[in-house]
């Protein structure tokens, strides 16, 4: 029987980190209101809905991590990227939603302005 390699689901706070030190890749797979009204800065949008694994960046070295809501969505990426042959296998636990609850910035749409600021 094959099994399918495991998902490394890092933590939050580790997604933070390798992303301050621009070693990996954060990739967000919510859709692109989702990404709008809340977002990881430095995360780059590739909707699940319309995602094709050889359209990530290949020139880029560093290894992708993606994200989504609650980490579902980002796992299904793992999958689409595993079979398209690619070697990704990493997401952050919880989503953003876990982000969110650990207390992390984003970058955040004002609802009354229109306005994109920081929040947290």
């Amino acid at each position: 029987m094959f099994l399918s390699p495991a998902i490394k689901a890092l933590s939050p706070e580790t997604v933070r980190q390798e992303l301050k030190a621009h070693r990996i890749l954060l990739i967000d797979v919510r859709e692109p209101a989702e990404f709008a009204a809340e977002r990881i800065h430095g995360a780059l949008l590739f909707p699940l809905s319309t995602f094709d694994p050889e359209a990530l960046p290949a020139a880029d070295p560093r290894p992708i991590v993606f994200h989504c809501g609650s980490g579902k969505r980002s796992a299904m990426a793992i999958e689409r990227c595993r079979k398209a042959g690619l070697a990704v296998d990493a997401h952050m636990e919880g989503g953003i939603g876990a982000w969110i609850r650990a207390g992390l910035p984003t970058v955040k749409l004002d609802a009354d302005t229109g306005a994109v600021r920081d929040a947290r």
